[in-house]
């Protein structure tokens, strides 16, 4: 079934005539840590089938994150009726978590099978969805986060780099520093609450179960514990709140960094994005729009850009 988000600006930006004429179809994907999703559209700009899988963090695990993109495209593939053996006739942007590091985007993009493939931060794709062409900021806030803005052909990322140095606001990030909380709750050192004896509750072992648990512990892992403390926001858990302000406060810090330019439009994208309007600041709030589309259409509609001129435009962004 077609989807009708971003429809418009799909089509504004590919026609059949200046496509170029090996693609057959479009192919945006949105990776993160905790989940991927993959879209594919018809060369008029449709979004005609959509796709999810795992993780698909490529600096924790390369092979992993292989594959689960490839399981999304081939269920947007199977939703939309059409065989696998179109790969190498489409056009793909992918904005993945990680992208950013090291050589791994290039070590994927030698593995994937498709005619012309860009691989960029998952904040480029979320800004093109977000915004369209147009001038702003984007927060990105799920398992880890990244913070992108475009002032003209300048683009500025903030971000990126793992919730053990970065990721603001991200769910890794709030899962780790509620692990912690629970852990000084237990030496006395911070208040007991719900939500401190709630996470306790999740390790037989109690403290020692969250010491080991953290010997392995991926970005998702910790990111598993994020709704837990929202579910304790809600109630009021004195826990909760401390965490959640203070992860709010980072946000506003990455926000004032991006906005020095003159930016005045943000808009939040993510599974977080809905719970953080409230705890920013005045300052940010007032400056908040709903985003265009989401993450996914703007993977395709760079996917349509690159199918249309060899290159998608969205310029790389400087630190």
């Amino acid at each position: 079934m077609a989807d009708s988000i971003g429809l418009a600006v799909l089509k504004s930006t590919v026609t059949n005539s200046s496509m170029k004429k090996n693609i057959r179809f479009l192919i945006g994907v949105d990776g993160g840590g905790t989940s991927c999703r993959a879209a594919v559209a018809n060369t008029q700009g449709e979004i005609i089938g959509k796709g999810s899988a795992g993780s698909s963090n490529i600096t924790t695990n390369l092979d992993g994150a292989t594959e689960n993109i490839m399981t999304a495209i081939r269920a947007a593939l199977a939703e939309a009726f059409i065989g696998d053996e179109v790969l190498p006739d489409c056009a793909a942007v992918l904005g993945l978590a990680g992208a950013n590091v090291g050589n791994f985007a290039r070590r994927l993009a030698d593995r994937l099978p498709f005619a012309l493939k860009e691989i960029e931060s998952d904040a480029t794709i979320a800004l093109q969805g977000a915004l369209a062409d147009g001038d702003g900021a984007i927060a990105i806030l799920g398992t880890g986060s990244a913070f992108l803005s475009r002032k003209g052909e300048t683009l500025r990322l903030i971000g990126g780099w793992g919730f053990q140095l970065s990721d603001l606001g991200g769910g890794a990030r709030l899962g780790r520093d509620a692990l912690e909380l629970a852990i000084l709750a237990y030496d006395g050192v911070a208040e007991k609450t719900a939500l401190t004896d709630d996470i306790l509750s999740q390790f037989e072992r109690g403290p020692d179960g969250i010491v080991l648990f953290v010997q392995t512990a991926k970005p998702a892992d910790y990111g598993k514990f994020a709704p837990l403390v929202l579910r304790h926001l809600e109630s009021g858990d004195t826990n909760a709140e401390r965490l959640f302000t203070a992860s709010a406060k980072t946000v506003d810090a990455a926000f004032d960094a991006l906005c020095k330019d003159g930016i005045d439009r943000i808009s939040l994208l993510g599974g977080l994005a809905k719970f953080y309007p409230d705890y920013l600041a005045q300052r940010h709030r007032q400056k908040m729009v709903e985003p265009k589309a989401d993450a996914l259409t703007g993977a395709v509609e760079l996917a349509a850009k690159l199918a249309t001129h060899g290159a998608h435009g969205a310029g790389r962004a400087k630190r």
